[in-house]
């Protein structure tokens, strides 16, 4: 949602660096406001049911990368760029206390932030790239197919991950 978006749309969409920066910026504010949004609403109906919805949701909205970026249009980028953000608003809200909850006490700080930073590191690291050679190989449309196929991934691990416990 950051580094993919803001250079095709920038190095192939034509939207100025400015306007694109000024997107990411206005995009971030989502972003922010959805993680204690969704925080409360996983305290409601249950972290991996938050977790299990917003992760549907981005599968759904891998499907629409074409639409808002195959037209260098700002409103479009900027209206994707939004909802995007807003749904990694929807899963960072429960997700640090849904990792922790995976692991015993003694372990819990451990468990939960290696498994946190090698996510990032392995998942998150190699997808800008990814993207950039999906997009310009085959069309923007592969990279929401990347996304969806990665949500699918993730959304399969919750259905795994048994609900009493949050346990495999």
């Amino acid at each position: 949602m950051t580094v993919f978006t803001l250079s095709w749309a920038t190095s192939d969409l034509g939207i100025v660096k400015r306007d694109g920066l000024l997107i990411q910026l206005f995009s971030v504010l989502f972003f922010a406001l959805f993680i204690p949004v969704s925080a409360v609403v996983a305290d409601k109906i249950g972290r991996r049911k938050m977790l299990i919805v917003a992760t549907a949701a981005i599968a759904i909205f891998g499907f629409f990368f074409s639409y808002f970026l195959s037209i260098g249009n700002i409103t479009q980028v900027a209206i994707f760029a939004c909802i995007g953000m807003s749904l990694m608003g929807f899963t960072y809200g429960p997700l640090g206390t849904f990792l922790s909850e995976l692991f015993p006490t003694n372990v819990r700080y451990s468990g939960a932030s290696l498994t946190f930073n090698m996510a990032g590191i392995l998942g998150a690291a190699f997808a800008p790239m990814i993207a950039i050679y999906l997009a310009s190989t085959y069309s923007v449309s592969y990279v929401g197919y990347y996304l969806t196929a990665a949500a699918l991934i993730s959304l399969v691990s919750f259905m795994v991950i048994s609900k009493d416990e949050h346990k495999f």
